[in-house]
């Protein structure tokens, strides 16, 4: 005989883990399933290994998807200071480091361990390495056939995630249980993900691998104010990794070395009161030196100011102001913190995650289109999303 749950959570994430707990403590029977052989990988991975669990400044504009009002009734119902009243009961330490970003001081398993206590705490029991092999809709709900055997449940929530990260086990199950049931399923791409360059610029940018400095990045009327890592794979930091879920290939990328300052003007101020300074003079005032160095030997600027006549000064303003470069690519899924696109949340209802007409069947976390900024939201996603389907399935 089937064992039987009142609900089934397939995903032992953030999501599922977070929907169990709630689920749980409403007096349900509940089962969370996974293939792999731990759970929350991308958790302990999360922040440098030290979770940016939430984001205290997360709204619901800090979100892509096609479908913009989706996740308003749920991130306004579960807010980030209701997830922190939940760390702050565990006694977890933590820091903001940039504005509203909240990380764990100590590490990552200290948001892990709470989850999993909470689920202990709300009788939910989790079983790993089981893999599902097939899901049937019945009179009764769901019946999952997976490989530790037969079970049926009233209620079924899929908390796969997405794509991104295959090498913690990420796959697009999800995906496929959606379209089982006939849901439509939005295009996906590597969201939150590092630029590559094509090989003659990356060769350039070479001398420039592991600095990193302030910019101001542009494309598709959207903009970032943040730190740019240049790599040996390309460009990364936080500047390149949100302006990534804006850049479709073949965009270019426009990159205000120095965000707030007229270089133009500047350039030629210096050129009047000091004719015979350089630009690279100029630029070690304003970027790291060897960042300053590197990009001035790149662009030929050299003689003193006094030798450059109005258009190269203006061109060197705009060069500095509106540096602008076609990536190749991106790293893809391999290392993208989240998969933009996914199950289409016109079929799910914003309150509960269900399928309109199918309110037992529950899709939440990042398999559906709902993508967060860089910074804690896309935690804060997981834990509304999981909060709603727990407190209905």
């Amino acid at each position: 005989m089937p064992q039987t749950y009142d609900v089934i959570v397939i995903g032992a994430g953030a999501a599922g883990l977070m929907s169990a707990a709630t689920a749980g403590y409403r007096g349900r029977r509940v089962l969370v399933i996974d293939h792999a052989n731990k759970p929350g990988k991308k958790i302990l991975m999360s922040g440098g290994g030290r979770c940016n669990f939430t984001n205290l400044n997360s709204t619901p504009a800090n979100f892509l998807s096609a479908n913009p009002h989706y996740g308003i009734s749920a991130l306004k119902r579960y807010t980030p200071q209701d997830f922190l009243e939940l760390v702050d009961r565990h006694g977890i330490e933590h820091e903001e480091k940039a504005a509203g970003q909240l990380f764990c001081r100590d590490s990552s398993k200290d948001i892990l361990n709470l989850l999993l206590i909470e689920c202990e705490w709300a009788g939910a029991e989790i079983r790993l390495k089981t893999q599902v092999t097939g899901i049937r809709e019945q009179a009764s709900g769901y019946q999952v056939r997976t490989s530790a055997g037969t079970l049926e449940c009233e209620s079924l929530i899929i908390a796969c995630g997405g794509l991104s990260i295959p090498t913690l086990g990420a796959t697009g199950f999800g995906y496929e249980i959606a379209r089982q049931f006939g849901l439509e399923v939005l295009p996906t791409r590597a969201g939150l993900v590092p630029f590559t360059l094509h090989p003659e610029l990356k060769e350039q940018l070479a001398p420039l691998s592991g600095i990193s400095c302030p910019v101001d990045v542009h494309c598709n009327g959207e903009h970032f104010r943040e730190p740019m890592l240049v790599t040996h794979r390309g460009l990364s930091g936080p500047s390149m990794l949100q302006i990534s879920s804006f850049w479709q290939p073949g965009d270019t990328l426009e990159i205000d070395l120095l965000p707030g300052e007229n270089a133009q003007e500047s350039l030629a101020r210096l050129r009047r009161d000091k004719p015979q300074s350089t630009v690279a003079q100029y630029l070690n005032t304003q970027l790291p030196k060897r960042f300053a160095q590197a990009f001035n030997d790149l662009q030929g600027w050299h003689g003193p100011l006094q030798g450059f006549r109005n258009a190269d000064i203006d061109a060197a303003g705009r060069t500095l102001n509106r540096w602008t470069i076609k990536p190749a690519g991106t790293e893809g899924y391999r290392t993208a913190e989240v998969t933009l696109g996914g199950v289409d949340t016109r079929q799910l209802s914003s309150r509960t995650m269900a399928v309109n007409d199918r309110p037992n069947l529950f899709f939440i976390g990042e398999v559906v289109d709902v993508t967060g900024h860089l910074g804690g939201h896309n935690f804060q996603w997981a834990w509304a999303s999981g909060v709603a389907a727990g407190n209905e399935a």
